[in-house]
């Protein structure tokens, strides 16, 4: 794991190498500072004169400059070191993410996902940081002190034999002790994160049912969870300053009683070396508590490390395969067998026995009710899921034998709630043709029936979408995202359900522009209306994840069951409310 992890430093191991040496240097010269400054008081104790006092007192300050400039480098080169560490890691996290298919997001889930590429990248910076600055510096200063402890002040240095273990256990008890808190609290941001984005997502629908206080009430009980869960751990981990103070002044009171001693009665101790036992003994006694922080950090993000892993070391579950054909030869779409579900734990299937040949260009009608398999169907041609068991094949040839790219760029989908990204008209139509030119992006609006309403703008094409397409009616988004799809060109263009918010004007207008603009593209409708699907070529009629039936129009009113009553459901309630 940290192998993997550490991969993602690359550019910036240069400022996290100077980072490790201007730290030592100024470990090294904080250590030497106390060493010069008791001699610097012995010799004044002694009567020396002004200028060798001067001289010392120069040598102090430009250690004392060396030092700060030591550390001032340092932190430069270590926010430099952990920010970029920090940007690789989010890059490689984004990176995996896109190569994954919808089982792998279904299987983090989407809010998951994002919480590990903010606040788990953040906790893992922040650690980063902390190892290559504060934690190779606070051992360093430990040791160093109680080196220059020992040379100073002999046996008085035997305090820290007595400090050292009780600080270090104490401190490692509150360490181990806040770990579980630390670790739950990481989940349990997944099930906020999800919480605000379905709120955000679903506003219109809160404030329509009025359940806003409903929804408050759930977000606050997350958040008191959370807040539970860290005060916990806060509670714990305050400890750590009682414990030093206790060290700290017991280090304190021993090293003036006994020094003091040692001074006045047998003379083996100088004023300056007692000086800077106090100064040593700060010295160790704050690079134990420092380790202390840097074990507490560790703990926190250790939890983060593991769950970006995680997302680092997943598979995609779909690959292109080597030596994969990169031409898609025409539009036509086999099913050979199809069995299908989402999960291999899910007891029953979402796709079961379809057997079925289209031929390219053919208008393909797909209707049946709420759960019966008709987007599952559709998923599979463009490779978005596997079929588990039997063959689907495009243009004669396996799916699984295209490159993925490939596949996907013949495959054009519109979906019921498609997305249209911040930016301008202009930017969200050329998603399907980067290159495509001004006029062709109003030939594309127009056979989606969309170049009225766009022209109805101030700005035209160059009108700006909000996130999400929330400045625009969900006919108006529904109609720009099928002249995406027609810029593209496919030689499959797939519409689920994406005509359901215009009227059947539009509607049919639209269908009549796909037979002029792409005639030889098969063209597969799945509707809740029989007039958007009855003057197809072919009619599925799905019922439990099969395909109960199939012909024209003609055919499944004197044949299918299922379709005769839809028809006579929507006819009949059309002329009623005539």
């Amino acid at each position: 794991m940290l192998k993997r992890l550490l991969g993602c430093v690359r550019e910036f191991k240069k400022p996290t190498i100077l980072t490790l040496i201007f730290i030592i240097g100024e470990s090294i010269i904080e250590t030497l500072i106390p060493f010069i400054t008791a001699d610097l008081v012995n010799k004044i104790q002694e009567g020396a004169g002004l200028p060798e006092v001067i001289k010392i007192g120069v040598v102090l300050a430009v250690m004392a400059f060396a030092s700060l400039a030591c550390g001032g480098i340092a932190g430069f080169c270590c926010a430099r070191a952990s920010a970029g560490f920090a940007k690789n890691l989010r890059h490689d996290l984004y990176d995996r993410i896109g190569a994954f298919s919808f089982e792998n997001v279904d299987k983090f889930s989407s809010t998951s996902l994002v919480t590990r590429m903010t606040t788990d990248v953040q906790n893992v910076q922040m650690s980063y940081m902390m190892i290559i600055r504060t934690a190779i510096r606070a051992p360093l200063m430990l040791i160093f002190s109680v080196i220059m402890s020992f040379v100073m002040g002999g046996t008085l240095a035997m305090t820290f034999v007595v400090i050292i273990p009780v600080l270090g256990i104490g401190l490692w008890m509150v360490g181990r002790k806040a770990l579980p808190a630390f670790r739950s609290v990481f989940r349990k941001y997944d099930r906020l994160n999800e919480s605000i984005e379905e709120n955000v997502r679903g506003m219109r629908v809160v404030k329509g049912f009025s359940r806003e206080e409903y929804e408050k009430e759930k977000f606050g009980a997350a958040a008191e969870n959370i807040r539970g869960d860290f005060t916990r751990a806060e509670r714990i981990v305050a400890w750590n300053r009682p414990i030093m103070q206790f060290c700290m002044y017991f280090n304190m009171i021993f090293v003036l009683l006994v020094g003091s001693r040692l001074i006045i009665t047998v003379g083996e101790l100088g004023v300056g070396e007692l000086s800077a036992m106090l100064t040593y003994g700060m010295q160790v006694l704050m690079s134990l508590m420092m380790l202390s922080m840097i074990y507490v950090i560790l703990t926190m993000s250790t939890e983060s490390m593991k769950r970006i892993y995680e997302v680092l070391s997943e598979e995609s579950s779909l690959h292109s395969p080597e030596n994969a054909v990169t031409v898609v030869a025409d539009g036509s779409i086999d099913f050979e067998n199809v069995n299908f579900k989402y999960s291999q734990k899910a007891k029953r299937n979402s796709l079961s026995d379809v057997d079925l040949h289209i031929r390219s260009g053919m208008t393909v009608g797909v209707i049946g009710g709420t759960g019966s398999g008709k987007t599952s169907l559709v998923q599979l041609i463009p490779r978005l899921y596997d079929a588990t068991e039997g063959c689907v094949k495009v243009g004669g040839v396996n799916v699984k034998e295209y490159d993925l790219v490939v596949l996907r760029d013949a495959v054009a989908m519109v979906l019921q709630k498609n997305l249209l990204f911040s930016g301008t008209i202009k930017e969200n139509l050329r998603w399907g043709n980067e290159q495509a030119t001004d006029e062709e992006l109003i030939e594309a609006c127009k056979l989606a029936q969309a170049h009225d309403f766009v022209s109805s703008f101030p700005d035209g094409y160059d009108t700006y979408i909000e996130q999400g397409g929330t400045n625009v009616s969900g006919g108006q988004k529904q109609r720009l995202c099928i002249a995406r799809a027609l810029l593209k060109k496919p030689k499959i263009l797939i519409l689920d359900d994406s005509t359901s918010a215009v009227d059947t004007k539009t509607d049919a207008l639209i269908r009549a522009g796909f037979k002029a603009y792409i005639p030889e593209t098969t063209k597969i409708i799945i509707a809740q209306r029989v007039a958007s699907v009855e003057d197809a070529d072919l009619i599925l009629v799905m019922e439990n994840g099969r395909v109960a039936n199939a012909g024209t129009h003609e055919e499944l009113l004197a044949s299918s069951d299922i379709y005769r009553e839809i028809y006579e459901q929507q006819t009949k309630g059309g002329k009623e409310n005539e």
